[in-house]
């Protein structure tokens, strides 16, 4: 009786682990983000030039301000990575989450200097009006990092560094494997981001030049706002006002998702009858594109938690940090998508 117990408390005792455990391991499992090999020249930050104090990473009380809300798989994986980071290097974190509000986020930012942060790292929900949160740490001297998102505001000035993709350039690379699986011709909505940052506008950017000299042509665009079911509803409407539409860019995987959803509805198989391609690189995509069913997805990469701290420990040695850390990302196709899918997030 009592080898019974054993058996079944052991059981119950993996179960558990592996609920609690999964989650973070496909959030934060995978390749770090990591610097490309090219970046752009000039003067960068150090602290001689910006005036702050010397803040030793270890034991340091750091915090991050995440943008959107943590159903979207890029913003669950971002925050891990943080979070795993922080964990390594002995670091007392603070965490808000402003819920896509930016007054929230400007709020967030300057409860965490009132918690006693001295190093900060924020996901900007847009590229415009986080001014007075940044204002608010340049009185307490204390270095902001921005990641994901660039804002408009003055790099070595108002916050250290921005870290993150090229976003034009996912945006051509969107738009070479749309023209590779359509072969340069066909009829493509795309669905954009949301208004107000510089995601939707270099990605979109970036996809129109990368197909202006082919035969593919942009019949539809409407926002989604990076929202799976907001992605769904907008490609059901696109599907009844342009029912020639055969190729579909988003401009993440969530909305591309959602895309894949009305079309199935609509009696349309999706990455035959119409070619899908997003970015970011979450699970489902990936999958989706191993099974046949998305043609293709270029990587947002968002694990910044190794880099990040790393930025932050060489601002504090005193070493020069570039205003712009550009990030180096994959892309999976059906070529590779199988063999890739533990990459994905």
């Amino acid at each position: 009786m009592s080898r019974m117990l054993l058996i079944a408390a052991t059981a119950l005792l993996v179960t558990a682990c592996t609920s609690r455990e999964s989650p973070q391991t496909a959030a934060s499992g995978g390749p770090a983000a990591s610097a490309a090999q090219q970046q752009s020249a000039g003067p960068g930050c150090t602290r001689s030039r910006t005036g702050y104090p010397q803040v030793d990473v270890k034991g340091a009380t750091v915090g991050f301000s995440q943008s959107e809300k943590e159903a979207n798989p890029f913003r669950t994986a971002e925050t891990q990575s943080i979070r795993d980071e922080a964990s390594k290097k002995g670091v007392n974190l603070l965490v808000t989450n402003a819920q896509s509000d930016l007054n929230k986020q400007i709020s967030d930012i300057k409860s965490l200097l009132d918690r006693g942060a001295k190093l900060l790292i924020v996901a900007p929900l847009n590229s415009d009006g986080l001014q007075p949160a940044f204002d608010a740490a340049k009185a307490k001297q204390v270095p902001v990092i921005t990641i994901d998102r660039k804002v408009t505001s003055q790099p070595c000035t108002d916050y250290l560094t921005f870290i993150g993709s090229d976003f034009v350039e996912q945006g051509k690379r969107a738009a070479q494997q749309m023209i590779k699986a359509t072969g340069g011709s066909g009829k493509v909505a795309i669905l954009l981001g949301s208004s107000g940052n510089n995601v939707t506008v270099d990605r979109t950017k970036g996809f129109k030049d990368g197909i202006a000299n082919s035969g593919l042509q942009v019949v539809a665009e409407q926002t989604a706002e990076f929202d799976r079911s907001k992605g769904q509803a907008v490609m059901e409407q696109l599907i009844q006002s342009n029912p020639g539409i055969t190729a579909v860019y988003a401009e993440n995987d969530e909305m591309g998702l959602g895309a894949v959803t009305a079309l199935k509805a609509a009696g349309k198989t999706p990455g035959k009858d119409v070619k899908i391609v997003s970015v970011d690189g979450t699970r489902s995509a990936v999958q989706l594109v191993a099974d046949g069913s998305y043609t293709a997805v270029i990587e947002s990469n968002p694990r910044f938690g190794p880099l990040a701290f790393e930025t932050l420990e060489k601002f504090a040695r005193g070493d020069e940090i570039p205003q712009s850390i550009v990030i180096s990302d994959d892309e999976y196709d059906t070529s590779n998508a199988a063999q890739k899918l533990g990459n994905a997030y």
